[in-house]
């Protein structure tokens, strides 16, 4: 397993990460203690988690995915461990999280207090905005409507209360989700001004079928010294191949249909074949060609993995080594050229 620094803070982290989000929803606490046991058997020190977690998220089991992963941390070497956790923002209603979240101080200290308490830790190693409290486009959305535009906490503000949990020693380091090259560069710019902590993180949707990324997110981040933590590698499971051979596959866009619609678009099956067609002529899995893909991207520090099975997770783990080609590589650049970005 390769460590990479993360960002500008002091983390290495382990090049692939193991998400959690199946936690309590689709896998019970024995199995998520399982995922664990072999992710950090194979050299994963990286761990994902939100507050919101499981998905599909529900007030019935809403919190689980961190308890599960409590029950599993208490008996670890936890110093060894870097564990990530998000707050989840307004965006997406969520009535049941301290009856509708926000990213201020009064909700930040209830968020962290809550998330050591359920992770059975002291602090938290990477603590994340899951996604911003003011309007973005997101989750398939890709035009800004400033009509839509809302109140919200001053990202000022927001630094100002993480700051007060990394001085009271509960959260080591601070990073973004679902993040857009203004806030991050907002976020960047009022640390430096106002003397506070540092964004060392992104964790933004990277993968064969959205190189979004690529763009202005990628020369921002180069220059603050931002890492990205790519999340949805396999594309909710259309880069493994299998929607193509049984579109009622189970997974989680048949389990969860609403999940899907950032997928449900004209190029999605075509690109998703042209790419199967090119694992298979390199004796690669479409599974392992989509990981080995976002893990070797200059500017990814991390891949999270999500898995429901063991199986799926060994496959992803033995990813961990494998490098494309030049010939590969081309092929895959064509591919983005005939169809690109077809699921952002």
């Amino acid at each position: 397993m390769e460590y990479r620094k993360l960002g500008s803070s002091d983390l290495m982290v382990s090049a692939l990460c193991l998400g959690t989000m199946t936690f309590g929803e689709q896998n019970t606490e024995v199995e998520a203690h399982a995922q664990l046991d072999l992710a950090i058997a194979h050299g994963v020190n990286f761990i994902d988690t939100a507050e919101m977690y499981p998905v599909a998220p529900r007030a019935e089991t809403v919190h689980r995915t961190e308890a599960y992963i409590g029950s599993w941390l208490k008996h670890q070497q936890r110093d060894q461990l870097i564990v990530a956790t998000k707050i989840a923002g307004p965006a997406r209603g969520f009535n049941w999280i301290r009856g509708t979240p926000r990213i201020n101080r009064e909700h930040l200290n209830a968020a962290v207090d809550a998330s050591l308490s359920r992770l059975q830790t002291d602090y938290i190693d990477l603590y994340q905005i899951h996604w911003p409290d003011r309007y973005v486009p997101m989750f398939g959305a890709t035009s800004y409507d400033a009509t839509q535009e809302r109140d919200s906490t001053p990202i000022a503000e927001q630094l100002a209360a993480l700051a007060e949990l990394v001085k009271a020693g509960k959260v080591r380091h601070i990073g973004l989700s679902n993040e857009t090259p203004w806030g991050v560069m907002e976020f960047v710019r009022c640390a430096e001004q106002l003397g506070l902590p540092k964004i060392v993180s992104i964790q933004n949707a990277y993968h064969l079928m959205n190189r979004t990324f690529e763009s202005g997110l990628a020369e921002v981040c180069h220059h603050v010294d931002v890492g990205l933590l790519a999340y949805s590698p396999l594309a909710f499971g259309h880069l493994t191949g299998k929607y193509l051979i049984d579109p009622h596959a189970h997974g989680r866009i048949t389990l969860y249909p609403n999940f899907g619609q950032r997928y449900n678009k004209p190029n999605v099956p075509a690109a998703c074949r042209e790419y199967m067609h090119i694992a298979q002529a390199s004796g690669l899995s479409p599974a392992t060609l989509a990981l080995a893909y976002a893990r070797t991207r200059e500017f990814t520090t991390s891949v999270i993995l999500g898995a429901t099975t063991l199986g799926q997770l060994q496959e992803n783990l033995d990813s961990a080594n494998v490098q494309l080609s030049t010939e590969v590589l081309e092929n895959i650049e064509a591919v983005h050229r005939r169809y690109p970005n077809p699921a952002p």
